[in-house]
């Protein structure tokens, strides 16, 4: 360990690119994408995990240090490699704002490693990972107003002594209806609310107050954050 560290301190930033400097950075770059890829790994929610995404996040902090590598100080290696990438097309669509940053984050720490800008790359990757550690742990950002959408069948119409209305009003410190929908010859008709409940634990304790109402059928209540999830 000693060893590896006096070579990291006796490669110059943006020196030769020997054979060893060249190992160095790859090796460099693959500990530091791997440690990029388990705070992804951690950190993620939702429904949307991938595992190429994740091994991607290691691949391409290797290749963007093998790319420093290869360009060097040749400003035409260089504008020659951007015109050979700017053949590629990604067709993959990321939809997570979270997740390209995380992409950008193996950008940088590979260009670090692969321009032998050994500390940068160290520190940079602790901090990152710190930083996201701190947002997961924190929930940093979180909005909860417990936005839900609620759907049952029923035989007539809701008034406001209705008592659906007073168990609404119990459980919600908001409630819209969206939508009636009338089946006809005599069945029962499809409403839909958007509710703003007060305390999501309760959601099963509103459900079973629902269906002790008379003629209520078929209740469904979906939070909107899952939703949002996906």
């Amino acid at each position: 360990m000693d060893k590896l560290w006096q070579l990291m301190e006796e490669t110059p930033m943006g020196g030769p690119f020997n054979p060893q400097s060249i190992l160095l950075s790859l090796l460099l770059a693959f500990v530091l994408g791997q440690v990029i890829a388990w705070v992804y790994y951690i950190t993620h929610s939702g429904l949307s995990y991938s595992r190429s995404y994740v091994q991607s996040l290691i691949i391409i902090t290797v290749v963007i240090s093998m790319v420093m590598a290869v360009i060097g100080n040749n400003i035409i290696t260089a504008v020659g490699l951007m015109g050979a990438l700017a053949i590629i097309r990604f067709r993959n669509i990321i939809k997570d704002t979270r997740d390209i940053s995380f992409i950008f984050c193996s950008l940088v720490v590979g260009m670090a490693a692969g321009s032998h800008r050994y500390a940068t790359a160290i520190i940079g990757t602790i901090i990152l990972c710190l930083i996201i550690l701190y947002l997961y742990m924190t929930d940093f950002g979180a909005h909860e107003p417990h936005n839900g959408f609620l759907r049952f069948s029923l035989r007539g119409s809701i008034g406001p002594d209705h008592p659906i209305t007073m168990v609404l009003r119990r459980f919600c410190g908001n409630y819209t209806l969206i939508s009636v929908q009338d089946t006809g010859f005599g069945g029962p008709a499809d409403y839909a609310y958007q509710l703003m409940i007060r305390n999501a634990a309760r959601n099963e304790e509103l459900i079973a107050e629902l269906e002790r109402v008379e003629g209520v059928e078929n209740i469904s209540l979906t939070m909107q954050e899952k939703l949002l999830e996906v």
